[in-house]
């Protein structure tokens, strides 16, 4: 699913309106059934609804939601806000309709003095002040009127967006001048924003609903974001030969765990082997030894020469790929040996947890980092490498994709919605996974079906696409039986064959 920026969803209506044909006003009229519709499933003709337009086309769609709403049997209150006396055509249109409409409780048009209704518990806001063309933040009445409602106990539904939320940068907005919708009911396409962990606040539940912009607008335009869809991941998974051996199914190497840590390595060579490698080999010290040929009997160990650290690079000639950095700690034996594995590997290279935090206090050494490594941070380790603390998600998400540019890397910012950053500048948005995952290794099972993956063969780009979906999907489906509470990382290991047998059918 494509990410369109605000400049082409302009575009995408504009191009709706000129090839289906459908004159604008149409089509404003078919996103209000839409909206009608989604809001009349939820609450029934008793609850009293207040509406607030603002002068654009996003104050176009809510009067023609309001007067629908009236015409079956609701109870609906109208603002509309026409400070400067200028609306837009379709906004104009929709107020004369209103005005011919009698079956409107109230309607208002504010020029100058407003005087705020009563907003109570048993009352619903219809927020239609400002949509996705929205570039700058609310200041003066509007913003006032934003924090009025946001300080009512009434439910709020926002249209496209909440009013005050721009549809991708909120580095600089004021916060306390953005709507909290209670539902979001946005138009077509989901925005940037939605995806970006510090605007949830604002969205409350977010659903889309189709109003049948152009397909081929969409087909054929490009873009920079995305999100994963499942056929996207179905079309990559790669068949089994039914004469395979464990020699073609690929042999990976994982420098993981130090004396205290050997959970770690548990967790990523089980799931590195649940992904499909042949053959799995852990590099680990010596002290771990029972611990993983106990946890782990498919593994082969290969001991350090050290008993609690990790201290000297491996050859890795015989390895289809290396995943290194699991629970190896922050010695700097360990950072020294780390950078000389990096430079030496000929292989794949996924780095993730304690690689990625030497690598931020050593960052001199990310220029020595080979081409089309994966990387996998979390949000702190992502600051790490970049050596300062991001001012919000959308600027995070935007050093991470420049980070990748430059480096020719694949960088996996883990989120709700993990984001994929290519090598080519793009972003791919995975749609699996859940808060039950916020536990301590799940980021280690992450980086052994990565690392299982490329060992099975998959390209570096379908690897991260495919371990990305297939880690948040068994995380789902252990949500589904378990619930949030109790999900642990081995519970992801335990539900990927089921999410792979989903893949597959």
């Amino acid at each position: 699913m494509k990410i369109f920026n605000s400049t082409q969803i302009h575009e995408l209506d504009n191009y709706t309106i000129e090839h289906e044909p459908i004159s604008s006003i149409d089509l404003m009229e078919r996103a209000a059934k839409a909206l009608t519709h989604a809001i009349t499933n939820i609450w029934t003709t008793k609850t009293p609804f207040v509406v607030f337009a603002g002068p654009g086309n996003n104050g176009g769609d809510a009067l023609a939601v309001a007067r629908m709403m009236a015409e079956n049997g609701y109870q609906v209150s109208v603002y509309l806000f026409n400070i400067h006396n200028h609306l837009s055509d379709d906004c104009e249109n929709n107020k004369k309709k209103i005005a011919e409409c009698k079956h409107i409780k109230a309607f208002n048009e504010i020029n100058l003095n407003f005087d705020p209704p009563q907003l109570d518990a048993e009352t619903v806001v219809v927020d239609g002040l400002f949509g996705s063309g929205l570039n700058k933040p609310l200041a003066g009445g509007f913003a006032s009127l934003v924090r009025y409602i946001n300080q009512s106990k009434s439910k709020v539904v926002s249209i496209d967006l909440p009013s005050g939320l721009m549809a991708e940068d909120n580095t600089y907005n004021i916060r306390q001048n953005i709507m909290r919708a209670d539902i979001t009911f946005t138009l077509q396409q989901l925005k940037l924003c939605m995806l970006l962990a510090d605007c949830q606040q604002y969205l409350g539940e977010v659903r889309v609903l189709d109003i049948r912009l152009s397909h081929e607008y969409i087909g054929n335009t490009c873009c920079q974001h995305y999100v994963l869809e499942e056929n996207d991941v179905r079309t990559r998974i790669k068949d089994r030969n039914d004469f395979a051996h464990k020699g073609n199914m690929g042999t990976a190497l994982l420098i993981a765990g130090s004396y205290g840590m050997a959970g770690a390595a548990v967790l990523a060579s089980k799931a590195c082997l649940r992904s499909g490698a042949g053959k799995v080999v852990v590099h680990s010290p010596k002290r771990n030894y029972d611990i993983l040929q106990i946890s782990v009997p498919e593994a082969v160990m290969q001991l350090d020469q050290e008993e609690t650290i990790y201290s000297e690079p491996v050859d890795t000639d015989d390895f289809e790929v290396l995943g290194i950095g699991p629970g190896i700690g922050q010695n700097e034996t360990t950072a020294i040996a780390l950078i000389a594995q990096l430079r030496r590997a000929q292989c794949p290279i996924v780095a993730d947890a304690d690689a990625l935090n030497i690598l931020g206090s050593h960052r001199a050494w990310m220029q020595q980092l080979p081409q089309e490594i994966i990387m996998t941070p979390h949000p702190k380790e992502f600051d790490r490498i970049d050596g300062n603390i991001s001012n919000g998600c959308y600027e995070r998400l935007s050093k991470a994709r420049r980070l990748a540019e430059h480096l020719h890397s694949f960088i996996i910012l883990k989120g709700h919605y993990s984001a994929l950053c290519l090598p080519d500048g793009n972003v791919i948005f995975n749609s699996t996974g859940n808060s039950g995952m916020a536990t301590a290794g799940s980021g280690d099972v992450l980086t052994g079906i990565i690392t299982g993956l490329l060992a099975r063969g998959y390209s570096r780009k379908d690897a991260c696409i495919v371990g990305m979906y297939l880690h948040g999907l068994a995380g789902d489906l252990a949500a589904h039986e378990l619930g949030k509470e109790c999900l642990i990382a081995s519970d992801i290991i335990k539900y990927l064959p089921l999410a792979f047998k989903r893949i597959n059918d």
